[in-house]
């Protein structure tokens, strides 16, 4: 398990970010919620899938372990074998307060054979928005971007939603 914690400014909180390695295999959840209690000068946990093999049931304890801390908890998720936006709503239900995405989905882990991008920001928006979470974004100016990036980059994008039709569809 590798460790990051940023640098930040006085009176601004520190991140921290655990790291699964895909040469490693399986982190033992007991092991991450000890080192998280060790560090107490963090302001936020953030636990990370890189390499997507989170599973909803998996992120969920983990989270709630690490929660009973009083610290809050974030996720950042990879959606390599399509469960990233279950475990996101995983995550919520297990007390995380923060949930990392990218545009787009882009992104990936250069050091996974293979893996995709992070889960997409305006499909887990739209996800959270769609069960009554309110999250505050702009969807329709964020739907704009993803689609202005794809068409700079000249390929499709990981997301979804900014290829779908409206949803509920508008009655003319």
């Amino acid at each position: 398990m590798q460790i990051l914690a940023s640098a930040s400014p006085a009176g601004h909180r520190d991140d921290l970010v655990l790291l699964r390695l895909p040469l490693r295999g399986e982190v033992d959840p007991g092991a991450v919620s000890d080192l998280c209690e060790r560090l107490a000068a963090a302001g936020e946990l953030v636990l990370a899938d890189t390499i997507g093999v989170a599973t909803p049931r998996r992120v969920r304890r983990l989270v709630e372990r690490v929660a009973i801390l009083g610290r809050p908890v974030g996720a950042h998720l990879h959606n390599t074998r399509n469960t990233g936006y279950a475990s996101a709503w995983a995550a919520l239900e297990g007390g995380a307060e923060i949930l990392d995405a990218s545009v787009g989905g882009l992104g990936g882990c250069p050091f996974s054979p293979n893996a995709t991008g992070n889960v997409a920001t305006e499909d887990l928006v739209w996800q959270l928005e769609r069960d009554g979470v309110r999250t505050g974004v702009d969807l329709d100016a964020l739907v704009g971007t993803v689609g202005w990036l794809a068409g700079l980059l000249g390929r499709d994008l990981e997301g979804q939603l900014y290829r779908a039709a409206p949803w509920p569809p508008t009655t003319s």
